[in-house]
C-alpha cells in the first residue's frame, strides 16, 4: 500500500499534484483543505463554525481534523493507498496519524514537500482569490497562515528526515515539471 503526504506552504500546488498523483498511482486523495470547504458551502451549523476559523486564518481545531481524517478512512478500507493533502501539519498529528494507519497495518510510505517561496505563495493565492472569489486569501491572511504554516509544519521536516521519508520538490516549476519529480521520486523509492 502506497500512502503518501504532500505538504508545503498554502497555494505551493498540493492539490493539482495530489490529484494528479491519486490518477497515476490509484490513490485516494484525503484533502483536509476540500472537505473543510465543502462543509462550509453547505452552510451547515459545523460549516458556519468552520467559516469564522478560516476567514482569521486560523487553523480548524484538531478534534474536528482527526474526526474528518477517521471518516475518510473508514470509507475507503479497501483502497491501493492514500495521498494526504493538508494533514498533518504538527508533530502531534503525525504520531496521531502514524497510530490511526497501524490499526489497520498501514503506514506512511514517503513524504512530498513542495518547496515555494513566500513571494511566489502570496502572488499566487492573490491571484487565485480574484479568480475564485476565496474570501480567505487576503495578503494579511495569506501572511498569518504562512507564519502558522512555519511555526507549526516546520518541524515534521526533521521528523520524516529521520524516517528517511522526506523528499523535497521544486514548487515553482511548471504543474508537468513537478508532477514529473514528485512521480520519479515515488517510483525510486517505492
Amino acid at each position: 500500500m502506497l500512502n503518501i503526504i504532500i505538504f508545503g506552504p498554502p497555494g505551493c500546488g498540493k492539490g493539482t499534484q495530489s490529484a494528479k498523483i491519486t490518477e497515476k498511482y490509484n490513490l485516494v486523495h484525503i484533502s483536509t483543505g476540500d472537505i473543510i470547504r465543502k462543509e462550509i458551502k453547505s452552510h451547515s451549523e459545523f460549516g458556519i463554525l468552520l467559516k469564522a476559523i478560516v476567514e482569521k486564518g486560523e487553523l480548524v481545531p484538531y478534534e474536528l481534523i482527526i474526526k474528518i481524517l477517521e471518516s475518510a478512512l473508514a470509507k475507503n478500507k479497501n483502497a491501493n493507498g492514500f495521498i494526504f493533502d493538508g494533514f498533518p501539519r504538527t508533530i502531534d498529528q503525525a504520531t496521531d496519524l502514524d497510530k490511526i494507519l497501524k490499526k489497520d497495518n498501514k503506514s506512511i510510505s514517503l513524504v512530498l514537500s513542495l518547496k515555494v517561496e513566500d513571494d511566489v505563495v502570496i502572488e499566487r493565492l492573490l491571484k487565485r482569490a480574484q479568480i475564485e472569489g476565496r474570501k480567505d486569501d487576503t495578503e494579511d491572511v495569506i501572511k498569518n497562515r504562512l507564519k502558522i504554516y512555519k511555526d507549526e509544519t516546520y518541524p515534521l521536516i526533521a521528523l520524516y528526515k529521520d524516517q528517511g521519508k522526506y523528499f523535497e520538490v521544486e514548487g515553482s516549476n511548471t504543474i508537468d515539471e513537478i508532477f514529473k519529480s514528485a512521480s520519479d521520486i515515488i517510483d525510486s523509492n517505492y
